[in-house]
């Protein structure tokens, strides 16, 4: 299993670093370049999960006349404009 990368900065001396550890470990406290128990988690662009691959759908890039006729099947067809005047 793969381990995401944390990013920590110790408050006593400044030093910054990414760890690699499980999600269930618990954050560390210890810096390991001057010992200080003053290391904080960062939240930020590495912390996390990392994903490979592109992260989207190929019906993502689909044509815009694909899309409008798409959303005109999903909205019902001409009653939508009808059933949205009825509520008021």
């Amino acid at each position: 299993s793969e381990m995401p990368t944390y990013d920590y900065r110790c408050a006593a001396c400044d030093a910054t670093m990414e760890i690699f550890q499980p999600i269930t470990e618990s954050a560390r406290r210890k810096c390991p370049e001057c010992g200080a128990l003053k290391l904080k988690r960062l939240i930020g662009a590495g912390a996390g999960l990392i994903f490979k691959g592109t992260g989207f759908y190929t019906t993502d890039y689909r044509s815009a006349s694909y899309q409008a006729g798409a959303r005109a099947a999903d909205s019902g067809g001409s009653d939508a404009s009808s059933d949205s005047s009825k509520k008021d």
